[in-house]
């Protein structure tokens, strides 16, 4: 027996599926071949029949059969989805999320496997419907899951118990966290208000230092104009001094040189220079005495 991959519980659904399905699959031939016999019963009375008669009838045919056959294939989509649905409300309940993948309802190899699975359910079924009658009722969905509640509840509990005691310690670190944040805030107000006397006797301390500063540098500014101004002055004194110097030792170069030579034109002068020379002649001759 092919086999589906699922619990023997949702292979009973796919099961009870295929049933409804083939039933269905079932009304539609019957619709279709009933649109052939009225086809037959209504039109085909005559033993000759025109081309336009005969793609007359294939017209209304074509249009009955389309008409069925796309009424069955929208029915089965809203079954689908009702289907779907109901698989997706279940699982909501357990916050469950399901996923599907269209691609594999495509996939000929799980198709064969299904054609096989439902030829073989179809075959065992026929086979227990005359052994025996009764069909096996399903247990229903919501009862086989009380035993899960009640573990999802007690594992809600624990957790819950868990939470409230995390919670706790939580609380109590934030009391300890907020009395130290009050502490730290009124260190940091009074540091605040230490810091700003400090700034203001600072701010003061350097607003003096700065007018000492200025008034300084304004001193110095005003020495150092004077001393230029009057090492200019003095410069300029020198040099006129240095002028006055050589201009008066110029002169008196020239009164000595005048005095000399008015000097040397005096009687005394050459009365002197007279008694000079003799001196000097007799001196000589004392020497040449001496040295005899």
């Amino acid at each position: 027996q092919a086999e589906l991959g699922v619990n023997e519980h949702h292979q009973n659904e796919v099961v009870s599926y295929m049933r409804f399905a083939r039933f269905k699959r079932g009304m539609c031939l019957k619709t279709v071949d009933s649109c052939f016999q009225d086809l037959k019963d209504s039109r085909l009375v005559e033993e000759t029949f025109t081309v336009d008669e005969v793609i007359d009838m294939l017209d209304g045919l074509q249009s009955v059969v389309h008409s069925e056959v796309e009424s069955e294939l929208i029915n089965t989509t809203y079954t689908n989805v009702l289907l779907l649905r109901q698989l997706f409300s279940q699982a909501e309940k357990w916050y469950l999320k399901l996923q599907t993948d269209v691609s594999d309802l495509e996939n000929r190899e799980l198709l064969h496997q299904v054609a096989e699975f439902e030829k073989s359910e179809y075959t065992s079924s026929n086979e227990k419907s005359t052994a025996d009658p009764v069909k096996p009722k399903l247990a229903p969905l919501n009862e086989g899951g009380s035993e899960l509640l009640n573990k999802t509840v007690a594992h809600l509990q624990e957790e819950n118990e868990k939470l409230k005691t995390r919670l706790r310690t939580i609380e109590t670190q934030a009391t300890a966290a907020l009395d130290e944040k009050s502490k730290l805030e009124k260190s940091l107000r009074d540091l605040q208000m230490i810091q700003g006397d400090q700034k203001n006797n600072a701010n003061q301390d350097i607003t003096e230092l700065e007018n000492k500063v200025a008034a300084l540098k304004s001193q110095f500014e005003k020495t150092l104009n004077d001393t230029t101004a009057n090492q200019k002055f003095l410069e300029e004194d020198l040099m006129t001094t240095k002028h006055d110097l050589l201009k008066v030792q110029d002169q008196l170069s020239t009164a000595e040189k005048e005095l000399e030579k008015k000097f040397q034109q005096t009687a005394a002068y050459r009365n002197m220079k007279e008694i000079l020379t003799r001196k000097n002649e007799q001196i000589k001759d004392l020497r040449r005495r001496l040295s005899k």
